[in-house]
């Protein structure tokens, strides 16, 4: 039996309920290109192949149960076993060898999980959907609506992409060995049309207005915009970012675009 290492934050789905569960909320259908990120000792890798799945893509990072599943499922010719970091996988290409676009499931390590989650959002051009397990706490500022404690910066760049909701809660239990978090199952439906169309400055201005919550916007954006130019969006300027839609944050995206535009070029140091 293959033991859990520290190093990759492992903890083992082992409960049958719960990887039930799991594959039902997924639904896998037939025609599905399924990637399962850490699939660990296979148990929903086995269930999802139940299914009259085109192909399922498993990606390891531990190469001693990269080589157990892969010797376990050698036979179903639909299963490739990827020996690799998630960050490293290349959605695109892999969605155009596979001639589809990707259903990615996985239960993502908790310590990683929100570059995880920038790197599928990358990618999302060649995702269809994600069912993804992550530490409750996570799902919570994915799900959140503006002016809650929850609600920031994760919240906001999955907006224009995605359609998040939260399916059901997993407890300690269910894992071998045991986290001490409870974990969380979300959906993340990617939209074939972005919800509004993104400025360029939009995740730069996003992660400067949540590098400190507690200031207003005008501090936050600091040398992005001013007063006036945030009053020109609509926005009071002594609001704190939390309070503000996804639209909104687009709109000061779009103002910090113009005003960069308009200033003017830094002088050359002086010659000689």
């Amino acid at each position: 039996m293959a033991l859990s290492r520290k190093r990759f934050g492992q903890h083992f789905l082992h409960d049958p309920a719960v990887i039930e569960r799991i594959a039902r909320a997924v639904e896998p259908r037939e025609g599905d290109h399924i990637v399962e990120i850490g699939p660990g000792r296979g148990a929903l890798t086995r269930r999802l192949l139940e299914a009259d799945l085109a192909t399922l893509d498993a990606v390891e990072i531990d190469r001693d149960l990269a080589t157990l599943l892969a010797e376990e499922l050698a036979s179903d010719t639909r299963f490739a076993l990827h020996r690799a970091d998630a960050l490293d996988l290349d959605l695109g290409a892999l969605a155009e060898r596979r001639g589809g676009r990707l259903r990615v499931v996985g239960n993502l390590p908790y310590n990683l999980s929100t570059p995880l989650l920038f790197h599928f959002l990358d990618g999302s051009d060649s995702i269809e959907d994600m069912h993804l397990m992550l530490q409750r706490e996570v799902v919570a500022r994915m799900t959140a609506r503006p002016g809650t404690g929850e609600y920031g910066r994760l919240t906001v760049m999955l907006a224009p992409r995605t359609r998040a909701e939260r399916l059901f809660d997993i407890g300690p239990g269910a894992f071998q060995p045991p986290p001490k978090v409870w974990s969380s199952i979300v959906r993340l439906e990617v939209l074939r049309e972005p919800a509004f169309a993104v400025a360029p400055d939009y995740g730069k201005v996003v992660a400067a207005a949540f590098a400190h919550r507690r200031k207003t916007v005008r501090n936050a954006l600091r040398g992005l915009v001013d007063s006036a130019q945030i009053e020109a969006c609509g926005i009071d300027p002594a609001v704190r970012p939390e309070t503000l839609t996804p639209q909104a944050f687009n709109e000061l995206a779009r103002a910090a675009a113009q005003a960069e535009a308009g200033r003017p070029s830094p002088s050359p140091p002086p010659m000689g």
